[in-house]
């Protein structure tokens, strides 16, 4: 397994171009794994295809570790936080202050995702990025210098522990759903009302000037977004571009990665664009509605959610430690069934 490192890897990514072409050189699923598990999975005890999307999982998980008996010993969550210099314009009804003061609360363990991830038996750890110093102004500048950039994913590269069988990933950062919202309309050419949200509480006219200011950085930006990592850093955040660099270390050390909803997925997007098989060991813990951006989203990263109906849209990484349990069922499953030879059942005729 490569050290979570640049150094380590062939092409330092010292520069945008270099980031750029190891995006480009992602290892691949290992097939011959996949195979051999669907193989056990005909043979247990039980119909064919019965356990649905488990059945899918379990061969997700195990082709992205590359074992034929994929396990969840070392399970972690990361949340990365990060403010936002678009702050200025009000897009959010919360204040900056509440992003470190929540960073505080995961830390003295009183929030909803230190509960689930007790209980989902996974180790938290939570990382704020460039000391909780805000971006530019996305409306006038871009969100971050190119050196700034990569530092931030750096942070999220060197963050992914040696030992890990499944990474979960989350936020927080008060402003980030406009700026998530702004990298998926960059992304897709489309309207900003088409990915602005509610966030943490907007009103129909909070939204509509959430938008609007999205529409003014898009318009500056104008000249420089056919370039997914310039979109990244141009109209990102520190906590995004840190959840980049951990999800491509992820890849490159063959572990399979949780996403926590929009503003996670939307911030590993332009990997997506550089690459079309860069998510594939990625996988979208849920939606919280059937529509809206988030589905919206989904869809066009070719994913299913692992979670549905839930209504979950709290961040924080609540969503991906909830799947932790399905998944450990889905290897419970696999490891630990018997096959109709072992069980003495007469299989299908």
């Amino acid at each position: 397994m490569p050290s979570s490192s640049f150094l380590s890897l062939p092409g330092t990514p010292t520069s945008l171009h270099a980031l750029r072409a190891l995006c480009m050189t992602l290892p691949p699923a290992n097939t011959q794994v996949q195979h051999a598990i669907a193989q056990r999975e005909a043979e247990l005890t039980k119909p064919p295809g019965s356990l649905g999307q488990l059945e899918d999982m379990t061969r997700w998980l195990g082709g992205w570790q590359h074992r034929a008996s994929p396990r969840l010993e070392q399970v972690h969550v990361l949340i990365f936080a990060g403010n936002h210099g678009v702050m200025a314009h009000h897009v959010s009804p919360w204040p900056m202050d509440v992003t470190a003061q929540m960073v505080q609360n995961f830390e003295h363990g009183g929030a909803a995702i230190n509960q689930i991830a007790r209980v989902a038996q996974a180790e938290l750890s939570v990382r704020p990025v460039h000391d909780l110093a805000p971006t530019a102004d996305f409306t006038t500048a871009p969100a971050m210098t190119e050196k700034d950039f990569l530092a931030a994913v750096q942070v999220g590269f060197n963050a992914v522990p040696q030992a890990c069988d499944l990474l979960c990933l989350g936020e927080m950062g008060i402003g980030n759903t406009t700026a998530a919202s702004a990298l998926c309309a960059a992304l897709t050419r489309q309207n900003s009302t088409d990915w602005a949200g509610q966030g943490t509480g907007l009103d129909a006219a909070g939204t509509a000037h959430k938008a609007a200011v999205i529409d003014t950085a898009l318009t500056h930006h104008a000249d420089h977004l056919g370039d997914p990592l310039e979109v990244a850093r141009r109209l990102g955040g520190y906590e995004l571009a840190a959840m980049l660099g951990a999800t491509l270390a992820a890849r490159l050390m063959h572990v399979p990665v949780i996403l926590d909803g929009f503003v996670c997925a939307a911030a590993v997007a332009p990997l997506a664009h550089l690459n079309p098989d860069a998510l594939e060991h990625a996988a979208l813990s849920h939606c919280p509605t059937d529509t809206g951006h988030t589905t919206r989203l989904a869809r066009h990263l070719r994913m299913t959610p692992i979670l549905r109906g839930l209504g979950l849209r709290l961040g924080e990484a609540s969503g991906a430690a909830l799947t932790i349990p399905v998944l450990r069922a889905a290897v419970a499953c696999h490891t630990g069934m018997a096959t109709f030879a072992q069980a003495a059942v007469s299989a299908k005729t």
